[in-house]
């Protein structure tokens, strides 16, 4: 799983579909990355403490971050 699609700093509990293609980008394809993350932690488009799930907001300070 490639955590680069959202970033090293980004919480270890983030993910979003394009983590689970494990395949070289091929310019042919379109980029999945459509911008829809959710916690494994809630299993939603919410964080345990009820903010948004996203690459900008789940990083270190949030009170649930939890780091790699």
């Amino acid at each position: 799983m490639s955590f680069e699609k959202v970033g090293r700093d980004a919480c270890k509990r983030l993910r979003t579909k394009g983590m689970f293609i494990e395949s070289a980008p091929d310019p042919t394809v379109p980029n999945t990355s459509d911008g829809f993350f959710w916690c494994t932690h809630t299993m939603n488009c919410l964080g345990p403490d009820g903010s948004v799930a996203e690459k900008e907001k789940c990083k270190a300070g949030r009170e649930c971050f939890e780091s790699r």
